[in-house]
């Protein structure tokens, strides 16, 4: 009996090894899906708006830079919220209205393309970690029998 215990036991951590080491390998994928999805400016022009905002009232003209940073940066949700209170600024000129319109437009695309790309990444990962697990659990179905 104490043999099979032992048996089991070395078995049960082995599984457990296993589990975490590929929770830990999803992590880092997700992490790193993320981190790129998150850093690539992609296509978004920020100089129509920049220009069109350079003589704005200070308040508008911060908001602005707020969104820019945020572009630059590729946080295009961050971008989003500081846009949304420029477009309901009945103050600004039909220029600086079609640029925030343009502007809106474009982040909105990125955050599409990045929930996608995550999405597919996110997909690739589960599928990997569900292959390690299952090979896993082969492993240790074979040093059962053994």
């Amino acid at each position: 009996m104490e043999i099979a215990d032992a048996e089991s036991a070395w078995v049960n951590g082995e599984r457990r090894n296993q589990i975490m080491k590929t929770k830990v390998w999803v992590g880092m994928l997700v992490m790193a899906a993320a981190t790129l999805v998150g850093c690539s400016q992609g296509g978004v022009d920020t100089s129509k708006a920049e220009s069109s905002f350079s003589d704005a009232e200070p308040a508008t003209k911060s908001t602005m830079e707020q969104v820019v940073t945020a572009v630059k940066a590729g946080d295009y949700a961050g971008a989003v919220a500081p846009l949304q209170t420029l477009a309901s600024n009945a103050k600004l000129t039909p220029e600086q209205q079609q640029a925030v319109k343009d502007l809106m437009v474009q982040v909105q695309e990125q955050v599409k393309e990045a929930a996608v790309k995550a999405g597919e990444q996110a997909k690739e990962a589960m599928e990997k970690a569900a292959d390690s697990t299952g090979k896993a659990l082969e492993d240790i179905g074979g040093k059962l029998r053994k």
